[in-house]
């Protein structure tokens, strides 16, 4: 099958300023549209040109098309961008494809999506609650005027959690009972069995990923008798590093507490599947990557409930999903390790970005042309 994937917003960016990159590899997308190639589909990418590499020249495993973004003041990339030779190109090459896979009901791309060709559109869909800009007008706006008139008679709707089902089916009928979360490139994230005495957390360091809290939870837990071997791992950078360094030394945990900086996919893996616990307590992140990359290294997970990932962490045991974790949470899970790992291993295969290519097409195939 030959299939477009349209997803203008390749990464999260803070403060609605995209940072210049070296690459696109090691984003969730390209992982899925590796995903697709895996089960035999010939897939061309559309992203918005705001997130081209630097260099301009990086060489991809499959066709990778940037469009130039219009009225960037009004229409911020970040978070809405808009294309006008985004949607001229899909006007002319709508016939060459036979699926079009559009992130967000609240996207220009996807409108001009189901406009053209709503039969081989299918929207996947992210977002659980309207976004936050402007009190959440224009996402209102958006879902109660622009969706039922222009939108709804796409294809299907495929949620990527439960949440972001249940929100979605207030605006449009054809939603799928399935729902399909991002796929982990298995190849990159090999999992292991064998554990150290370590936790880990993996992030951007800046405030909305709450690491404070983590370090302080650490803090209490290697006070705990018999767990005082126990190292915590923060991989990442960003603006909060400096100020969780001190806190660091604040806390007597210099000797503890390890700081890796920037790390590849690779070497993430190298440290995540080693370690016996994953750590997040995020105040803002609704979908986290980090999770399921996680969990198909065979490491179980720790998380407050804001996160859509929660859901399926403590229906299937692969670790503990609750608000105010605390190091007693810490320590059930260091203490009975092996049956987490195992039910992280068991579960792995339905992390898999090949496992989400295929359930994307096989409910697209289950719906039916329009």
């Amino acid at each position: 099958m030959k299939i477009l994937i349209i997803n203008p917003i390749l990464f999260t960016s803070e403060n609605n300023v995209i940072p210049e990159i070296k690459s696109i590899k090691e984003t969730m997308i390209y992982s899925m549209c590796l995903g697709f190639m895996a089960q035999g589909h010939q897939v061309t990418l559309a992203a918005a040109a705001d997130y081209k590499p630097v260099s301009g020249s990086e060489a991809y495993d499959f066709e990778v098309l940037f469009f130039k973004s219009e009225f960037t003041r009004i229409f911020p990339p970040s978070v809405l961008p808009l294309s006008f030779e985004f949607h001229r190109f899909l006007k002319a090459a709508h016939p060459d494809y036979e699926m079009i896979l559009s992130s967000e009901t609240f996207s220009f791309a996807t409108l001009s999506a189901a406009m053209i060709c709503p039969s081989k559109t299918v929207i996947w869909q992210e977002l659980m609650l309207h976004q936050q800009k402007f009190r959440k007008i224009p996402s209102k706006i958006w879902h109660r005027l622009v969706v039922p008139l222009f939108i709804s008679r796409v294809r299907c709707v495929i949620p990527r959690s439960h949440r972001a089902g249940t929100f979605i089916r207030r605006y449009l009928k054809q939603v799928a009972g399935e729902y399909v979360d991002h796929g982990v490139n298995a190849s990159r994230f090999v999992f292991s069995g064998e554990k150290e005495r370590q936790v880990i957390s993996s992030s951007r360091l800046v405030p909305g990923k709450n690491v404070e809290s983590m370090i302080r939870v650490y803090s209490k837990l290697i006070k705990i008798n018999g767990y005082e071997d126990v190292k915590m791992v923060i991989v990442g950078d960003g603006e909060s590093k400096k100020s969780l360094e001190t806190l660091v030394e604040h806390l007597a945990l210099r000797d503890h507490v390890v700081f890796t900086g920037f790390l590849s996919q690779n070497g993430v893996n190298e440290v995540v599947k080693k370690s016996a616990v994953f750590m997040v307590n995020t105040l803002k992140d609704l979908n986290m990557v980090s999770i399921p990359e996680s969990i198909a290294s065979g490491t179980p997970v720790i998380t407050n409930l804001l996160p859509a990932s929660a859901d399926y962490i403590g229906r299937e045991k692969l670790g503990i999903a609750k608000d105010a974790w605390d190091a007693y949470d810490l320590k059930e899970i260091i203490d009975n390790n092996p049956v987490y790992v195992e039910n992280c291993i068991r579960y792995r295969d339905k992390l898999t970005n090949r496992f989400s290519a295929r359930k994307i097409t096989e409910i697209f195939e289950d719906w039916g042309g329009c």
